[in-house]
């Protein structure tokens, strides 16, 4: 069973930087397409992100490219989801995704199996 476990939010203003990790266990991490999602209250979740596995092609929401990097280190296990001039309304709880059998990333949630519990991110203004 794939387990994923994020970390790294917090609480920050507008403009700031912040990095989030998502550490995976039980499943061969390099093996799995890997995404970032968000989800603010009383709205769907969203995609943010997603990696290939050998962490060369990314896809990112055009709300966040050129702001957001996705990066993974396939030896540790874990995603990471560096967040730069954060605004207010990306205040929402990111979770960490993973899929085994998808060769590139998917801006659909349904597209992947595992989940991670989420780690909440807050931007003041």
């Amino acid at each position: 069973q794939v387990q994923l476990v994020e970390s790294g939010g917090g609480s920050v203003q507008t403009g700031d930087s912040l990095r989030l990790s998502c550490l995976a266990s039980g499943g061969i991490f390099s093996s799995f397409t890997m995404a970032w999602f968000r989800q603010a209250p009383g709205k769907e979740r969203e995609f943010v992100a997603s990696l290939s596995r050998n962490g060369r092609s990314g896809l990112f929401d055009n709300s966040v490219e050129g702001r957001f990097t996705i990066s993974r280190d396939n030896a540790k296990k874990t995603l990471y989801l560096q967040m730069a001039s954060l605004k207010p309304e990306e205040t929402a709880l990111y979770f960490c995704a993973a899929v085994g059998d998808l060769l590139y990333g998917s801006r659909a949630a349904e597209a992947y199996d595992y989940w991670g519990q989420g780690t909440q991110v807050s931007v003041s203004e």
